[in-house]
């Protein structure tokens, strides 16, 4: 199987037809595809939280793309922070756009993390492997993982689950966006909290 067969044969009813084959696991499919994402970044991951919502519900399928993405998430961030010495991590840290990354993560911590990991497209492994290399706390960065995935998860399920409502009905895409706000204000007062701590 070439790349593109790869990529060919990721389409939302390609996954929900895995997700049946395999419902005898209960949830744990729908959380492992989210957290494989984390670590296979050509992994669909906006159709994986879509398949969810439509197999298993908004709600339930949201959860478990959200437990499977934060612990993707953790995973590849402790693993860097852990191996993040050996050969191959300390050539990244050399680069010099990963250099810039790292500072601008170090600098600006949860809030500029949070954003990042709010929005479905951005390349969240790159940042789980940038903030492992980086030193930011660790706190800082669970807070930031927790809260913009959940953002970003339950965007991406309310858009799978009923793609319809959120066109016909604008109110619904500004609570969303008044969500993301007010998430944000609460992981900076933490964040403070932290730091004081």
């Amino acid at each position: 199987m070439d790349l593109q067969d790869f990529k060919d044969f990721f389409t939302i009813e390609n996954i929900l037809h895995l997700l049946n084959d395999y419902a005898a696991l209960g949830p744990i499919p729908g959380i492992l595809l989210p957290m494989l994402e984390a670590f296979i970044p050509i992994l669909p991951l906006f159709l994986f939280v879509m398949a969810n919502a439509a197999a298993f519900g908004l709600w339930k399928g949201f959860l478990l793309s959200w437990i499977g993405a934060t612990l993707g998430a953790l995973l590849v961030f402790f693993i860097t922070r852990r191996l993040g010495q050996r050969r191959f991590f300390r050539f990244l840290a050399k680069h010099a756009q990963v250099r810039k990354l790292m500072n601008w993560v170090e600098r600006h911590g949860f809030g500029f993390l949070f954003l990042l990991l709010c929005f479905p497209f951005s390349p969240s492994s790159v940042i789980n492997i940038v903030a492992g290399l980086s030193r930011v706390s660790i706190y800082q960065f669970m807070l930031a993982v927790l809260l913009g995935k959940l953002i970003m998860i339950f965007t991406i399920s309310f858009i799978g689950y009923d793609v319809r409502s959120l066109i016909e009905e604008p109110l619904k895409t500004v609570i969303v966006l008044i969500l993301i706000f007010l998430l944000w204000i609460i992981g900076k007062k933490i964040e403070i909290r932290i730091q004081k701590g």
